[in-house]
């Protein structure tokens, strides 16, 4: 969905995120509507764990490695590792229902790169961080009217800046059900 460059990698791949794209619906004015980054994704029917280990250059607020899950343009969800308008690197979730929230989370310091994990349980989907690949945090567990077909992938978004290139590697997606979705095991 959008055009976009994914790029083979070593153990994954990137996607050029170009300058002013993003995926969100302004809470705050339902004029500001943006849906032109890149999404690649496959569909997925019933439970899924999706895992990436993602790392940018964190240049302008808003730039992000992105899992998402589409369901339509204005039911979706959103996993990010994102430079936040602070200045920070912070694992952020954005859900929306009609028009978008914008829960900033942990913020993460001296760290490189971290892994996302986005999983779907009938209607229940958790996003979890880990600093390791290992041990994994929760950001979020919410609940969706979703279908049971959905859209499942990548972003790379630049919202308020020139674009850059998001990587993404040791990418999973399994059809299971997770036990614990605050776990996220």
């Amino acid at each position: 969905m959008n055009p976009g460059t994914l790029t083979p990698e070593e153990n994954g791949f990137s996607i050029a995120a170009p300058p002013h794209s993003d995926f969100f619906r302004d809470p705050t004015e339902d004029k500001l509507i943006c849906e032109n980054a890149p999404f690649f994704y496959t569909e997925v029917t019933g439970d899924f764990v999706l895992r990436a280990t993602v790392w940018h250059d964190f240049i302008a607020a808003g730039d992000a490695c992105t899992l998402m899950v589409m369901d339509t343009p204005t039911l979706w969800a959103k996993a990010c590792f994102e430079q936040t308008y602070f200045g920070s690197h912070t694992a952020v979730s954005v859900v929306t229902n009609g028009l978008s929230d914008d829960a900033n989370g942990q913020n993460i310091i001296e760290q490189e790169a971290i892994t996302l994990q986005y999983a779907r349980k009938g209607n229940t989907f958790a996003i979890h961080y880990s600093l390791d690949g290992e041990h994994f945090y929760m950001m979020r567990l919410f609940n969706l009217p979703m279908r049971e077909t959905v859209k499942v992938g990548f972003v790379a978004q630049s919202p308020a800046g020139e674009g850059g290139i998001m990587h993404f590697k040791d990418v999973s997606l399994e059809h299971r059900s997770i036990q614990d979705m605050r776990v996220g095991r």
